[in-house]
């Protein structure tokens, strides 16, 4: 009995203790949470307790963006999937800031490389076929060639370091964590890779392996930014692949190849000519444009014509209109002018009514493009604003059409500026006030005010096929959708209506 009270004040003491542990595991993970922002998404905030809400704002805002770039959902508090992120091992190279866009890369195909030393856990003989391997994964898909070198200056020199190393900016923070960095082409520290020697470095065993890891930092060393894909290689996390399979994925060889191009074609031969079908349900396109009361659908040397609010859809040529156009167009959009842009490679021409302006095509540099871009992928112009917005790769930019000349502050991701759409657009055109974003057979409709997606459809829900639309996403809506002229009724709907007519039948008869 005399160590009753006693044990009521354990008991009170381990009790109160919880509110402190909670508080200090908070504390914590915001701390975290700071070094992670303030390393890889450019966060810069203030000290004084004067700011404190603005700093709330600004690492709220922060947290938004990186829960964007990893496909979170986007609520800017602090949850627990987005601690996971930030608890996973990965690159050390920042997500935003200095790489906003893709560099325009190294002004040569021959490049050289030089091991400066070797991890003890691994044979050399490893190291040099890990190394090897992982520069040969890029040089199949494009015309770059590496060769080794055993002294002087290379372009990328290779070396294992640990913690602040020598007049490197970047730093190691020991065993997990960041893994590598490397720096983008140019001279000094350009092309650079360093790795972590607090890791346990593998050819195939438990620890991480050497090769992935050093294939994502060349991709840093030939001008690639981190991608939100987590399917790529430049995913910034560190993800275990199997050895036996292929590591790049699309997205990561498209963004080598807009840099450098791919391998030479060795023969050109003669390609058949495929019309395509508005009914194939993997159907994709070209490029989309409004052009005054119509829809234009642009596909190899075809086009679709819809109209507003009638059923009639018309299939041509393109030479059938304008003969000097190319085939197989890039973007295309209408400008508040009453004039078409057509865009292929890095040439554009003007269209006004259906004749295409003299003088073109011209240089799609002339529009405010850095050299480095070599085409447009999409392009929608906001009827609103009067900001078109130009889509390369995983970037946007916008342009000012009355003031002919690019916004300031981008290009930025397209993920971060249009959150949902995900990577890449093949094209886009804004329609009643929806943008619809096209990615193969898919086209999101996206609301620009609300900046969120409200629909997902196939890409011939605008043509009058009879097969099922097969949306990937039901939202819902129940009213009926007019889509260039082809509406659509949902089942639910139909149902409905064939409920009440039988309910006032039945009512009917009761009363007769």
């Amino acid at each position: 009995m005399k160590s009753l009270p006693f044990l009521f004040l354990l008991f009170i003491t381990f009790c109160s203790a919880f509110p402190t542990d909670q508080r200090m595991d908070n504390e914590e993970n915001m701390q975290l949470a700071q070094a992670y922002l303030n390393q890889f998404y450019s966060l810069e905030i203030e000290g004084s307790h004067l700011v404190q809400s603005r700093n709330r704002s600004l690492i709220a805002g922060k947290i938004r963006e990186m829960q964007a770039f990893f496909g979170l959902t986007v609520t800017g508090k602090l949850d627990s999937n987005t601690l996971e992120i930030m608890k996973k091992p990965r690159c050390g190279v920042p997500d935003v800031g200095q790489y906003g866009y893709t560099l325009p890369g190294w002004r040569k195909h021959n490049l050289t490389y030089r091991i400066m030393n070797y991890t003890p856990d691994m044979a050399r003989a490893d190291v040099d076929e890990a190394i090897q391997k992982a520069l040969e994964i890029w040089s199949k898909v494009t015309p770059l060639i590496f060769t080794k070198v055993s002294k002087g200056i290379a372009d990328i020199m290779i070396a294992f370091r640990t913690r602040v190393h020598g007049l490197c900016p970047r730093y190691f923070d020991g065993p997990l964590g960041l893994l590598g960095h490397a720096f983008p082409p140019g001279a000094g520290l350009g092309g650079d890779t360093h790795f972590d020697e607090d890791e346990n470095w593998t050819k195939d065993g438990e620890g991480f392996s050497l090769f992935l890891v050093a294939a994502h930092e060349f991709g840093h060393s030939l001008g690639l930014s981190h991608s939100s894909d987590q399917t790529a290689l430049m995913f910034p996390n560190y993800v275990s692949l199997d050895p036996s399979k292929y590591p790049l994925s699309q997205d990561d060889i498209s963004g080598i190849q807009s840099i450098y191009g791919g391998l030479p074609k060795a023969s050109a031969k003669p390609t058949e000519t495929i019309v395509p079908h508005a009914c194939d349900p993997d159907l994709s396109f070209d490029a989309i444009t409004t052009f005054r009361r119509e829809v234009m659908f642009f596909k190899g040397r075809y086009l679709w014509r819809i109209y507003y609010d009638i059923t009639n859809i018309e299939f041509e040529l393109i030479a059938s209109f304008w003969p000097s156009l190319p085939a197989n167009i890039q973007a295309a959009y209408e400008n508040p002018k009453d004039k078409i842009l057509i865009f292929k490679d890095d040439n554009f021409w003007v269209i006004r009514g259906y004749a295409v302006l003299p003088d073109y095509p011209k240089s799609i540099y002339a529009l405010g493009f850095p050299r480095y871009v070599k085409k447009i992928d999409a392009a929608v112009c906001d009827k609103n604003t009067r900001k078109t917005h130009f889509f390369v790769g995983i970037w946007c930019w916008r342009y000012d059409e009355m003031t002919q000349t690019m916004d300031k502050g981008y290009p930025q991701r397209v993920i971060k500026h249009f959150p949902g759409i995900g990577l890449r657009v093949d094209a886009a055109f804004q329609y009643k006030g929806f943008f619809y974003f096209s990615r193969g057979s898919k086209q999101f409709e996206y609301d620009p005010k609300a900046k969120n997606i409200t629909r997902t459809l196939k890409t011939n829900t605008w043509f009058q096929c009879k097969e099922p639309l097969n949306s990937s996403s039901d939202f819902g809506i129940k009213e009926k959708v007019h889509s260039g002229g082809v509406e659509v009724s949902y089942h639910k709907s139909l149902n409905l209506l064939l409920f009440t007519i039988v309910l006032l039948l039945k009512l009917n008869s009761m009363y007769i």
